[in-house]
């Protein structure tokens, strides 16, 4: 009779559950891909010039029905969340940082989780596609843990924004 020592048995164990674990990670590697570019379906957003040769940046909505998109803040990357309730750019703590961002001042902010100590601060140059923005208020945000910057109104009252179904257009004025 001929059986196998239990060395060996141990050794196809591993290789079993190494095979395993590598296929899991190729799974959630492939699957990441596509639920981030549900979350954010404008990593590189589709843009032009208009007939009257002003910028055009054309976003898609998301899945949640929000619209994503990348963007620079004084050519530095970031992500933006477009929120037309909100008054000011609104930008985390941790990311003004990153940015090396000054703050002149402080104001109380009504937000959607109450009210929070806000940081005055202004952004030289903020920008979407091809369609640049200029000395943007914004207010510097240490209650936000997430990684989008929320686009408030102090930036897109600079611009003229058209939705047509699950696409939004965001237009130079």
């Amino acid at each position: 009779m001929n059986q196998k020592t239990p060395p060996d048995i141990g050794f196809a164990k591993y290789f079993v559950w190494l095979a395993w674990i590598i296929a899991l990670a190729l799974l959630v590697f492939f699957f990441q891909d596509i639920l981030d570019k549900q979350w954010n379906p404008n990593t590189s957003p589709e843009y032009r010039l208009s007939n009257s040769g002003k910028a055009e940046v054309i976003l898609k909505q998301n899945k949640a029905g929000h619209y994503v998109v990348e963007g620079t803040i004084n050519g530095q990357q970031v992500t933006f969340l477009l929120d037309t309730g909100a008054t000011n750019v609104s930008i985390p703590s941790h990311i003004a940082q990153a940015l090396q961002l000054q703050s002149f001042g402080s104001h109380l902010a009504q937000t959607a989780n109450g009210n929070v100590r806000v940081y005055d601060t202004k952004l030289d140059e903020l920008s979407i596609g091809n369609l640049f923005l200029y000395n943007v208020r914004a207010s510097i945000n240490p209650g936000m843990k997430s990684d989008e910057i929320l686009l408030g109104m102090s930036a897109l009252k600079k611009v003229e924004f058209t939705q047509t179904g699950t696409q939004l257009t965001l237009k130079e004025r």
